[in-house]
């Protein structure tokens, strides 16, 4: 690889790193929060899941824009709404104040500067046949913040109160603009003869009548589910059960380092075999480990093996599955494509992050959001099996 790769590489990894871990550590503030403003859990559960699904349905535009007019302007603006953002839900004294900072504002800066655009950089910069390993790398390292941002803010709440560690984690993202100088190019730099002269609409059209890229959205909306109940919800089911008050950070720990090793192998793997049949694989295997925590008495051990286990699925799906859409559709356009998948993602995290608040608040368990995540792993493990893998023919464009 190239010098400029290298560095592409380090600065994309180094604002996953930031930006997903601040990210991983929200469902921390559930508790303190909700007691602070006296609020029923449904209602910071309804935050988090206006940022997820907003985060969500504004990334294929966010993506467009990357890939039109550049990823480092994209990363950059966004690094300054998310210390925005930030510093809003820090001086927060009312719910739609909440609901705006934290919800709205720092749902749609994470469009700009988390997997999506960042991926897509990285795609455009490494060797088509490594591609999916590097795609796991800063897949993985996206999670690297929950081994540190995560136990850190737990501290930090503990020690000096909600506020002031949003704070901290705010300036903490101000840090994604200088690294976002390293992160420019569009969609354009990608040569012709490689990736295809087709226009933008051209490429969604072609990727609209595929019926595996239409599995792999629907299949993402699991993962997001999945992700995001874990990350919302467990803190406080942990809480509730009244586990020591230090596990819940040190699980969220736990899955990410975990993730290392998971989404390090599979992306590695993803050069090497079938990427339908990795992904079916990492589904049924959620399924089981969620199976099987629900019916193992809760435990400190139980609690971190369940960690340990989940953390190794957890992100490997990116990297296959962003890696499958650059196989079928090419890299010219990943930000915008994967960004749309992506969003299937959030929109399962906006659903497992408000209706997890819901069925808490109704029923004081979380037992029926278990149940649903067992199912839909077991479906989503089916509905990867058909997908054809093979690269999408382009139709040749004419000249203008």
């Amino acid at each position: 690889m190239s010098r400029k790769s290298y560095i592409v590489l380090v600065a994309g990894c180094a604002v996953l790193l930031i930006t997903m871990g601040v990210r991983q550590s929200f469902g921390l503030f559930l508790n303190p929060l909700t007691q602070d403003f006296q609020l029923d859990f449904g209602v910071f559960s309804l935050t988090l899941a206006i940022q997820n699904l907003l985060w969500g349905l504004s990334q294929p535009y966010i993506g467009a824009l990357a890939d039109k007019y550049g990823s480092g302007r994209t990363i950059a603006i966004a690094g300054v709404a998310n210390v925005l953002g930030m510093w809003w839900l820090a001086n927060a004294t009312s719910v739609w104040e909440i609901h705006m900072s934290a919800g709205v504002v720092i749902g749609i800066a994470g469009s700009g500067a988390t997997l999506a655009v960042i991926l897509g950089v990285i795609a455009r910069n490494v060797p088509a046949e490594r591609r999916s390993f590097f795609l796991g790398i800063g897949s993985a390292v996206a999670t690297m913040g929950q081994i540190t941002m995560a136990p850190v803010a737990q501290s930090f709440i503990t020690d000096f109160g909600w506020t002031t560690t949003v704070i901290i984690l705010g300036l903490s993202m101000g840090l994604i603009v200088p690294l976002a100088f390293a992160l420019t190019g569009k969609a354009s730099d990608v040569s012709a003869a490689d990736e295809g002269a087709e226009k933008i609409l051209d490429a969604l059209n072609r990727a609209r009548k595929h019926s595996g890229y239409v599995y792999l959205t629907m299949g993402f909306y699991v993962c997001g589910f999945h992700v995001a109940f874990i990350m919302s919800h467990f803190p406080n089911y942990l809480t509730s059960l009244e586990m020591p008050e230090w596990l819940p950070g040190a699980a969220i720990s736990v899955v990410g380092v975990s993730n290392l090793i998971g989404t390090f192998g599979f992306g590695w793997a993803g050069d090497k075999w079938s990427k339908k049949y990795l992904l079916s694989s990492i589904y049924t295997g959620r399924a089981i480990v969620f199976g099987v925590f629900f019916l193992t008495p809760l435990s400190v051990t139980s609690v971190l093996v369940f960690s340990a286990a989940l953390g190794f699925l957890w992100l490997a799906t990116v990297p296959l599955t962003s890696g499958l859409v650059g196989q079928m559709f090419g890299v010219r356009y990943l930000a915008t494509l994967f960004g749309i998948v992506f969003a299937s993602h959030q929109l399962g995290a906006f659903t497992s992050s408000w209706i997890g608040g819901l069925v808490f608040d109704e029923t004081g368990s979380y037992d029926l959001i278990w149940q649903i995540s067992i199912l839909l792993g077991v479906l989503t493990a089916l509905l990867h099996l058909p997908i054809d893998e093979r690269p999408v023919e382009m139709k040749p464009q004419p000249a203008e």
